[in-house]
């Protein structure tokens, strides 16, 4: 089986080839019930396909539009522009422009039409906006009604009819429900009413609850995947409203909005630049083309859909929703589905296998109960004698074989998987984790090493400047009172040029909300620099630092590690200001500021006093910074900023604390076999002081900079990765690097985090990408295959957990299922066989069917995991899916039951004592229900495939409780009140109580067989899990 499934159903949790995909479906062939239920939640490949092509035109025809803009507008010209009558509604709200006139301007980027309106500033007035108060709230509705809502067309959801009609697609139902119609004509004209009507419409019932309770089940299903989509589209977006700074869903922006943009956003609709700096687009999502364009006031177009590469700006919203190309391309991208898991796939090979087998033996089965009728009709009567009962049997062998398929075909393993990832990605969501793509939860589970950030997802991203160092002099900072002390320290010159540096070379900005209140707006560590200059700034009489002029901006990013600006002073003259890592701001210094305001010469030995400071701070751990400037004459190029030649001003001390139980969380990983790296882009000696506080760092562990591992060769790297376990002032490659190589070199299951657009190829190798959502851009979180809502830790291991109980959950479902395939089938042909009757008629068959399938499935695929679940290692690639203690119980409970239900079969009226006239019919009851108590009582083995405690925590899944209870319920229903529909009678109570006694054996049988070592031990000698070790030798006895 093993070998079967590695060949053909072999599949990658992450970007699957088509061959891939097109191997195992060819591979499960005809051996489907229900081909529109089954692969409901597989992608289409030929509808995929189309929507490829689609998409490739609309592509095609941007690509044309953005690179052959001459030729167009020419041709355009040639032929007549087109006119746009302006809308009555549109112009009695005061608008000037007409929307599909406005969309065309930036879908086109016709810039000669953008100038016959004035350009951005006329624009503005004809959508009438200011551009420095943004729309009124009060006009949302009105610009919604004109210009259109910014949303896409999705395709309507799917109601609980449409689940039903797909249930009812199931050929065997379909069979069995002929077979009983045809039954329901012939009893009716040999037995009459009301007789002749109970086993047909007994078949028909069943079936009706069959495919009702199977289509709720889906249906509940399908609204979790619903309220997990509308999450993945919760993206928030700075806007000015109302003259003030606010976030707002990117569902609810309007034409006319004014949107802020930094690195990393994607551009929420069309729109124009206002202004902003060094702001480059990546355009490769719509038009195909990797090279990133310069957007300008000379090239102001915004297309939606677009991300931001580097820089920051302010844009006009100019159409939104399906006005967009963007719009257009999202509608192809619904097409098709997502991508099938691993598990599914297997699950598909596993259920083909067991199909064949199941459908070879109804087959049999069939033929032989028809071998017999045929002999005992010409011993007995001969053969050319008929009567209509006679036709009645056949067909309900044909029935009876029919069910067997319905029973031995486990169609429910695929969508158990569904149902199980369903659940669990729910859970995740109420626990800060929302799951982009359904096969990271399943790979979670088997992930080997978390290569982790530290700012933000180890530490709690409040951050406070607690240390400085300025004028050769350090100082704690406590607020107010620290700026009061730093006043007397420095001269106006020196405070006039720190708060300069603060203020103007910053990506973060002072904002006031409707209440009055200063709010900053900005990266963590910006706002703490910038909160303390609001401090500095009350003792600063003069003010002048707010009245320089940028000319140009650096912005910060990952790779550089420092940001740039350059201004103009108010006294005449450039000035340069540069913020960044410690080490990286003191290459570039050859002078440092006194506290006079000086600039003196930066000797070897006051580099290394600097140096000393630096690592005092970093190993408080706190984070350092340093800032520094450089002044030119008026004539400076203002394209570039200098590289080096800076005076130093000042080293930060910023603290951001561990965040409570990251400790514990990172030993939890460790007792799961997880190893934690961190890699940042922080100083050496504060990674280690963290790594060491969060139990990262061990004693033999190793911790390097980025730039001694990427200079490494590849034989060094295989042997330092393994020991590695801090790597500090690392760029987002170096992060790449090392996934790649912990893939390749030791074949890890990578899992790793990542907040900025750098990370992007990184989250893309890992084979589970976890972007965090407050930190984290938008770039990130669209690579991403889980999203860390709370940017926390301990969140990721909550991952993991659930990714490994999706595994476990299914493995027990299979095993379940299996036990109940293998005994019914065997009981119902070997019964054929010998005594030319089917002990399990149709009715009781599809309610054995429901006990496994779907009621089976909402039990066991949604147990929680509990905390022993993170002391076993995880799951290894290539490891068989049905492992040998499986097979063990598998066979154990399946032999146990065959011979309890043929002595019973054989010997039963002996046994019980069964007298009178329908002793026939009390025996096939009660074979019937100790068959159903025995299925009842390995659901509860099934909990556990190992330890023999099987009870602990059945309370704390309640949908398992629930399960059972309606199982026994309507079992107890079924055998006392429905016996005219379904072939059975009353028992009596010594009789349902020996029924239960005999499922419940199944326990015990359980607890032997779980002593029985098949594979070797994967716990530790002294972690029992919170159970007693099983005495062994002598102890035994």
């Amino acid at each position: 089986m093993e070998s079967f499934l590695r060949r053909n159903f072999d599949f990658p949790a992450k970007n699957p080839s088509e061959e891939a995909q097109r191997r195992w479906r060819s591979a499960v062939g005809q051996i489907v019930k229900n081909r529109r239920r089954r692969f409901r939640d597989v992608p289409d490949l030929e509808k995929r396909s189309q929507a490829e092509a689609k998409k490739r035109k609309i592509q095609e025809k941007i690509r044309v539009a953005l690179y052959v803009q001459k030729a167009a507008l020419t041709f355009i010209e040639a032929v007549g522009k087109k006119d746009y009558e302006l809308p009555i509604e549109a112009k009695s709200a005061g608008f000037d422009i007409s929307p599909d006139e406005l969309a065309s301007v930036v879908n086109g980027h016709d810039i000669k039409s953008l100038k016959t309106h004035g350009g951005v500033d006329g624009i503005a007035r004809k959508v009438s906006v200011s551009l420095d108060d943004g729309i009124k709230s009060s006009d949302l509705s009105i610009r919604q009604n004109i210009f259109g809502i910014n949303r896409y067309e999705e395709k309507p959801s799917r109601t609980y009819w449409m689940f039903f009609w797909d249930a009812l697609q199931d050929l065997t139902l379909i069979i069995l429900m002929v077979c009983a119609a045809i039954s329901l004509v012939v009893e009716l004209f040999i037995e009459g009413w009301p007789k002749g009507v109970y086993d047909g419409a007994g078949v028909i019932l069943s079936v009706l609850v069959v495919v009702i309770i199977t289509a709720g089940s889906d249906y509940k299903q399908s609204l979790e995947f619903q309220a997990l989509d509308k999450e993945k589209k919760k993206i928030f977006i700075q806007v000015t409203r109302d003259g003030y700074r606010q976030k707002v869903s990117i569902y609810d922006l309007v034409v006319g909005d004014v949107v802020h943009l930094a690195i990393g956003d994607q551009v929420p609709a069309d729109g124009l630049f206002i202004s902003g700096y060094s702001f480059l687009i990546d355009e490769s999502s719509l038009s195909g083309e990797s090279e990133p364009v310069y957007i300008s006031q000379e090239k102001p177009f915004l297309l939606s859909g677009t991300k931001v590469q580097d820089g920051s700006a302010k844009m006009l919203v100019t159409s939104v929703g399906m006005r967009t190309e963007w719009g257009r391309i999202m509608e192809t991208l619904t097409q098709g589905g997502e991508d099938e898991t691993p598990l599914q796939v297997k699950l598909n090979g596993v259920a083909t296998i067991i199909g064949k087998i199941g459908l070879f033996g109804a087959a049999i089965t069939f033929l032989v109960l028809f071998a017999r009728f045929l002999y005992d009709k010409v011993v007995n009567e001969g053969l050319l004698t008929w009567y209509p009962s006679d036709a009645l049997t056949i067909l309900n062998f044909f029935a009876v074989a029919v069910t067997i398929v319905v029973v031995a075909v486990p169609e429910g393993l695929p969508l158990a998987v569904t149902l199980s990832l369903a659940f669990a990605m729910r859970k995740l969501m109420d626990a800060k984790a929302l799951v982009r793509k359904l096969s990271a939860c399943e790979t979670m589970g088997s992930a080997t090493c978390i290569c982790t950030d530290k700012t933000g997802t180890l530490t709690t991203n409040h951050m406070v400047v607690n240390k400085l160092w300025i004028c050769e002099v350090s100082k704690s900072c406590k607020g107010k009172e620290t700026a009061d002390q730093l006043k007397s320290l420095m001269s106006e010159k020196v405070l006039s040029i720190l708060l300069q540096c603060i203020f103007q070379n910053t990506g973060s900005e002072v904002v006031r909300g409707k209440d009055g209140k200063n709010t900053i707006l900005g990266s963590p560590t910006e706002t703490a620099v910038l909160e303390f200059g609001l401090h500095l700034e009350g003792v600063d009489d003069q003010h002048q630092h707010r009245d320089c002029n940028k000319l140009r901006v650096e912005p910060f990013n990952s790779e550089k590690k420092k940001m740039s600006v350059l201004v103009s002073v108010p006294g005449g003259g450039v000035r340069a200001f540069c913020k960044g890592a410690s080490e990286i701001i003191l290459r570039m210094c050859d002078k440092m500021i006194d506290s006079d305001g000086n600039s003196v010469s930066l000797s070897e030995e006051k580099i290394k006093d600097i140096m000393n400071v630096i690592n005092s701070f970093a190993c408080e751990a706190l984070r350092t910074l340093c800032l520094a400037f450089k002044d030119m004459d008026e004539s400076y190029n203002a394209d570039e900023i200098p590289a080096d030649g800076y005076t130093l001003i000042a080293v930060f001390g910023i603290k951001d604390p561990v965040r409570p139980g990251v400790k514990e969380a990172v030993q939890t990983c460790i007792a799961a076999g997880i190893t934690v790296r961190m890699v940042t882009g922080d100083n050496i000696n504060t990674a280690k002081a963290i790594a060491r506080e969060c139990g990262i760092l061990t004693a033999d562990g190793l911790a390097m900079e980025g730039s001694d591992f990427r200079n490494k060769s590849p034989e060094e790297m295989k042997s330092l990765i393994p020991r590695l376990q801090v790597l500090a002032r690392s760029l987002p490659l170096d992060k790449h690097t090392l996934v790649r190589n912990l893939k390749n070199m030791f074949d890890e299951v990578v899992a790793v985090t990542g907040d900025g657009t750098n990370d992007a190829p990184a989250l893309h190798e890992a084979d589970i990408g976890l972007a965090m959502g407050i930190a984290g851009t938008e770039v990130a979180k669209e690579k991403a295959d889980v999203i860390i809502m709370d940017d926390n830790f301990t969140t990721i291991i909550n991952v993991a957990k659930w990714g490994r109980s999706v595994y476990i959950n299914i493995q027990k479902f299979v095993q379940f299922q299996l036990t109940v395939n293998v005994v019914a089938l065997t009981v119902n042909f070997v019964s054929a066989c010998i005594t030319g009757s089917a002990p399990l008629t149709a009715v009781q068959l599809l309610w054995v069917n429901m006990i496994m399938d779907t009621l089976g499935a909402l039990a066991l695929a949604t147990e929680p995991p509990n905390d022993e679940i993170m002391k076993r290692p995880p799951v290894s690639k290539g490891q068989q899916f049905i492992t040998k203690t499986m097979w063990k119980n598998i066979m154990g409970q399946s032999i146990y039951q065959l011979v309890v239900l043929g002595l019973l079969m054989f010997d039963g009226k002996n046994l019980l004592k069964l007298t009178g006239p329908d002793s026939d019919t009390v025996l096939n009851t009660f074979i019937f229900n100790t068959f159903v108590f025995c299925q009842v009582f390995n659901e509860i083995n099934s909990r556990d495939m190992e330890k023999i405690n099987v009870f602990r925590g059945i309370f704390n899944s309640w949908i398992f409780v629930a399960v059972l209870i309606v199982t026994v319920v309507f079992q107890v229903v079924i055998v006392e009140f429905l016996g005219g529909f379904t072939s059975t009678v009353p028992l009596s109570w010594h009789l349902w109580l020996l029924s239960i006694a005999i499922g419940a054996i199944s326990i015990i049988v359980a607890v032997i067989l779980k002593c029985i070592p098949v594979e070797k031990p994967r716990f530790s000698v002294d972690d029992h899990n919170g159970y007693e070790p099983l005495p062994g030798g002598p102890n035994m006895v």
